[in-house]
């Protein structure tokens, strides 16, 4: 399928999916939170001091893992995340999900990675209308903040360690 033609569905796909009233004016953090469905996101930037981070003024897009991700890991593994003595890697990994500047679906479709803020790349591919961030699917894209863009994923991104 043609990029456009897909950037063209990802965005008719994301209109027609109830977004939080009045979104585009909260920040990253506001709009996820509103959404009601990145309660252990939420919580995990917090932990790791990344909220500040996230309703700051520079544009990013965020690929954020549902609740329903973050349950998808091993048992005890967000818990053990959320201990301070983790701090470092709950930041690692959480940076993993969030790039640079403002990256809508119509970008997306057209690149095979981007370089995240914690240092990494992520591979980007399209296929049969279906856009994957590594092995995490984006399930709504072009969810629009104040100070970027969340395109929501199924899978929690784990960087390599390093």
């Amino acid at each position: 399928m043609k990029a456009a033609s897909f950037a063209l569905i990802l965005s008719v796909l994301a209109s027609a999916m109830p977004a939080a009233a009045g979104s585009a004016q909260k920040d990253i953090v506001a709009t996820a939170v509103a959404a009601g469905t990145f309660h252990t996101l939420a919580t995990a930037l917090q932990a790791a001091g990344l909220v500040d981070t996230l309703k700051g003024k520079s544009p990013f897009t965020v690929f954020a893992p549902t609740d329903e991700a973050f349950g998808k890991l091993p048992a005890g593994t967000v818990e053990s995340l959320l201990k301070p003595e983790n701090k470092e890697r709950l930041k690692a990994i959480l940076l993993y999900h969030v790039v640079s500047g403002e990256l809508t679906a119509g970008q997306v479709v057209k690149m095979s990675s981007a370089k995240t803020v914690n240092g990494q790349d992520l591979k980007l591919t399209s296929h049969d209308g279906s856009v994957m961030v590594n092995d995490a699917a984006v399930v709504k894209a072009d969810v629009l903040a104040s100070n970027g863009v969340i395109h929501v994923i199924d899978t929690v991104l784990l960087p390599e360690a390093q």
